[in-house]
């Protein structure tokens, strides 16, 4: 793999004030194999005016508007135009260090049995520090996400999987996609590099989610992938050996997965 072009699809709903940071960001990439796809997903702001400053400064940059189907829905058609081997999602708020790019690709490079490549992380904004999450493993997955949006991976398994699903309207929709990418296998690393800036501010906080919202993203991501996350359960397969009969029960499998993930972190839900 010599230096093949990344895709970078930068989402905008009602973001354009913090557009140029973003950007700026992109543009600072010591790694300048790049295309950016910035996405107005029906913003009711002046995103297409600030896009288009960029579209003019460098040709690199390219835009495209639709119509509001959120952030599944705008990574998805960004993506759908890339033209990258790699892609790279980057929020309108956030911001990624001069050197993510050339390091993520470097790795993957070192192991071709990557499948997602990410990186150390810091808070800006109105808080600011490191982003302390936990490290990666499979098992830690089935139950919450530790892996931030901002991830590089090969456009293949965006194919293979089908996207992101735009059924998940209320949030965790990074943590589906995630799992349908890694439930069958492959490597994840986390570069020891601070190379993504997670903006905080009074709007874009992780959110305190109803309970009948936090309840549909749980229970559906809980059921389209009941394989992998059985997996990580086998202590009470074993312990129960009716338990899977017990599945056929919808009303079994949504108290069950209630407790299960009753304490996890929702990451920002932007849109």
């Amino acid at each position: 793999m010599k230096n093949p072009l990344v895709s970078i699809i930068v989402p905008c709903y009602n973001q354009a004030q913090y557009l140029d940071e973003a950007l700026q960001s992109v543009l600072n990439q010591t790694n300048a194999n790049w295309e950016c796809i910035i996405v107005n997903d029906g913003s009711p702001d002046n995103t297409e005016e600030v896009a288009t400053k960029w579209l003019e400064k460098d040709s690199r940059f390219k835009y495209i508007y639709k119509e509001n189907g959120g952030l599944s829905s705008a990574r998805n058609a960004g993506i759908d135009i890339a033209t990258g081997e790699f892609i790279l999602p980057l929020d309108a708020d956030d911001k990624i260090g001069q050197d993510y790019l050339r390091l993520a690709l470097q790795a993957f490079v070192n192991d071709n049995l990557l499948k997602v490549v990410y990186c150390k992380a810091e808070k800006f904004g109105n808080a600011i520090g490191e982003w302390d999450l936990p490290n990666f493993s499979l098992e830690k997955l089935a139950r919450t996400n530790m892996i931030f949006c901002s991830a590089v991976f090969k456009k293949s398994e965006w194919e293979r999987v089908g996207g992101y699903d735009s059924n998940m309207i209320y949030g965790l929709e990074d943590w589906e996609f995630w799992i349908a990418i890694l439930k069958e296998g492959g490597n994840v690393k986390c570069i020891d590099y601070i190379g993504f800036y997670y903006r905080i501010t009074a709007g874009s906080m992780v959110r305190s989610i109803n309970q009948e919202e936090r309840f549909f993203s749980e229970k559906y991501v809980a059921k389209k992938h009941l394989d992998f996350i059985l997996k990580s359960y086998d202590d009470l397969l074993k312990a129960n050996n009716k338990f899977v009969y017990k599945l056929s029960s919808e009303k079994f499998v949504s108290n069950l997965f209630t407790k299960m993930f009753f304490g996890i972190k929702f990451f920002k839900l932007k849109q």
